[in-house]
């Protein structure tokens, strides 16, 4: 891909910086702050007056712990306006479900380098989002109730080739379904394996888990193709699972 390439000269042209201190781009104006945005799946976004402000000194720390996101500092107020922030802020910027999680500094009773890993770790929800306990609270926290879900051992030989279907199919979904893999091979997970009624040696399996009604369904068995599971996702999306039998025996309010 091209864009890759290009996004360091975007920054350099458009009078981003780098200071040896914070290790951070700068994000200086509104074409190079939306294309940082739009540069990967989750990214960080540090909304600071100076680099005394409360927070910027910690959200450093914090990034060097959480690598997977990229991380941008911006102190450019016209920007803030634009992308929706009017005071210190640290902000997530997540394509699955095209959300903004801000934090704002002023309203934090405490910060520190350990809650804003927390914070990062948590709403580190991706077009696949692998289901564990701190991934569970950014899943259910988030606007969009609806989860298609890949039930799979890893470790098996379709393990992989599943979860890249389910990541070329998943943004054909943005803002509507959430796609997340669930390791049947994880004893942790087998309580949401029993929640459709299956165990660890029934995967692989796709099913749709309903937050909103708190309803959930099984696509029928056979080949797990993204044909199959993309008509799955769209019968859910026009109500056409709704008179079909649930999955599992019993419903219940998480997974």
């Amino acid at each position: 891909m091209l864009f890759p390439l290009l996004f360091p000269l975007l920054l350099s042209t458009a009078s981003a910086t780098e200071t040896a201190d914070s290790a951070l781009p700068r994000l200086g104006d509104l074409k190079v702050a939306e294309a940082f945005i739009d540069s990967a799946e989750v990214v960080v976004v540090g909304f600071f007056e100076s680099e005394e402000s409360r927070g910027y000194k910690e959200l450093l720390e914090s990034t060097k712990r959480v690598t997977t996101v990229p991380a941008a500092i911006c102190m450019e107020k016209e920007v803030w306006a634009e992308l929706s922030v009017s005071s210190d802020t640290i902000a997530i910027f997540r394509k699955a479900d095209n959300h903004q999680e801000n934090l704002v500094l002023s309203e934090a009773k405490k910060v520190d380098a350990d809650g804003l890993v927390n914070f990062l770790t948590i709403n580190e929800v991706r077009y696949v989002t692998e289901y564990n306990q701190v991934t569970a609270v950014g899943l259910f926290n988030s606007e969009v109730k609806a989860h298609l879900l890949l039930m799979v051992n890893r470790g098996t030989k379709e393990f992989t080739q599943l979860k890249e279907q389910l990541a070329a199919l998943a943004p054909e979904f943005t803002g509507k379904l959430l796609f997340v893999l669930i390791n049947g091979a994880v004893k942790s997970n087998l309580r949401s394996l029993g929640y459709f009624g299956l165990a660890s040696g029934d995967l692989p399996r796709v099913g749709v888990y309903d937050g909103g009604s708190d309803m959930k369904w099984l696509l029928p068995q056979g080949p797990v193709s993204s044909e199959r599971v993309r008509s799955f996702c769209h019968a859910f999306l026009k109500g056409e699972l709704k008179a079909e039998k649930q999955a599992g025996a019993q419903a219940k309010s998480e997974l």
